[in-house]
């Protein structure tokens, strides 16, 4: 084998090997992948590309025609704002069909959005639901300050109001900027408590173990995540509080 051959083949197997790592769907069903694994898939993406060092998987026509042909398998559902500067699947380093991802300003649990979360948690079997707010977000700024909106956002934003409420509860005295990044983690805990509350699908999956809920805030001028956790009183929500 002469030096040409030898290289043109090595060539070739890097690659199929690059082609293998950017197209190759998960051996595992989704059912597979619990909610450890689930966040750990998450944190490892989003260290990658917090770093400058994201790998952007399965992104390719390719993977569209896998997916398309044999079905999703995504490893977590995700309930995030719509704010442009929140690309879910770009900041968690993942790609085509690794995501179920519900996008709704303020990351609001309303009837359409939990029905999409039973669908990603009940029907695709997903173990892992994030809740993601941002900073800065412009739906909980408005609630926080009593913005006069129109058309159909004060129906989008009421959900919100409970949120603002707790966080002023918790925080005497305190206004402006303060209050409204209190009120975003309120905010998506407010969300966990109202899927929890609306669905007993969800409800019964949580109570079951088959399920992980947890909160967390994306800092849109950081690129950090700050993970919240579970709700604070979820074994009152599922109805296991002794």
């Amino acid at each position: 084998m002469n030096i040409q051959t030898t290289i043109s083949t090595c060539v070739i197997g890097v690659s199929l090997a690059l082609g293998y790592l950017n197209l190759s769907p998960r051996n595992e069903d989704t059912s597979s992948i619990g909610p450890a694994e689930a966040m750990r898939m998450l944190e490892e993406g989003h260290n990658r590309w917090v770093s400058g060092k994201p790998e952007t998987p399965r992104t390719t026509v390719e993977r569209v025609k896998e997916t398309g042909s044999n079905g999703q398998k995504p490893f977590a559902t995700i309930l995030s704002c719509a704010d442009s500067r929140v690309p879910v699947e770009t900041i968690f380093d993942q790609g085509i069909g690794d995501l179920f991802v519900i996008r709704v300003a303020g990351n609001v649990a309303d009837t359409d959005e939990i029905g999409t979360a039973e669908y990603g948690c009940g029907h695709l079997g997903t173990r892992l639901l994030v809740v993601l707010g941002h900073t800065k977000c412009g739906a909980v700024t408005a609630v926080v300050e009593n913005a006069q909106v129109g058309g159909s956002i004060p129906a989008l934003v009421d959900n919100i109001t409970p949120a603002v409420k707790t966080a002023k509860a918790k925080n005497p005295g305190v206004n402006g900027k303060a209050l409204v990044q209190c009120a975003i983690e309120c905010n998506v805990f407010q969300s966990i408590h109202d899927l929890i509350s609306n669905s007993s699908e969800i409800k019964h999956l949580v109570a079951q173990g088959k399920l992980k809920i947890i909160g967390a805030v994306y800092d849109i001028e950081t690129a950090n995540i700050q993970w919240l956790g579970e709700h604070p009183n979820q074994a009152g929500l599922i109805g296991t509080k002794h």
